[in-house]
């Protein structure tokens, strides 16, 4: 039987792997407006570049990669709160935005998707 210590070793390990392959999500804001939605991302330590939108029908998803960029060689860590790795967040909105126009901004670690839908009058 193992030791008390090894069971809780292993468990840490365990737990430990399973968050490297699971990407953090950005916190979301969502509003809905008279010609669309708009979609706020807290993106904080994110470079635009290193962001991707994707469309598909009514959902939205937005992923990347947040980069560590204070590494210093021999620096040990002491406390780490921050995710630094890939990151995916998918937000399923109401109706269909695949045919939407895209605008985005991104001020001050916050990504700002404009998702504008053209209103369809039917005779």
């Amino acid at each position: 039987m193992p030791a008390p210590i090894t069971k809780l070793m292993h468990s840490l390990l365990t737990q430990s792997s399973a968050y490297q392959t699971c990407p953090w999500q950005p916190l979301v804001d969502v509003y809905r407006g008279t010609r669309g939605w708009l979609v706020k991302l807290d993106l904080a330590g994110v470079k635009v570049e290193d962001v991707e939108l994707h469309i598909s029908g009514r959902q939205l998803t937005v992923q990347g990669l947040r980069r560590d960029c204070s590494i210093v060689e021999g620096q040990q860590a002491y406390s780490m709160e921050i995710a630094y790795n890939r990151f995916q967040r998918s937000i399923e909105l109401p109706s269909d935005i695949e045919g939407a126009q895209i605008l985005t901004e991104y001020d001050n670690g916050m990504l700002l998707v404009h998702l504008a839908i053209e209103s369809s009058t039917s005779s």
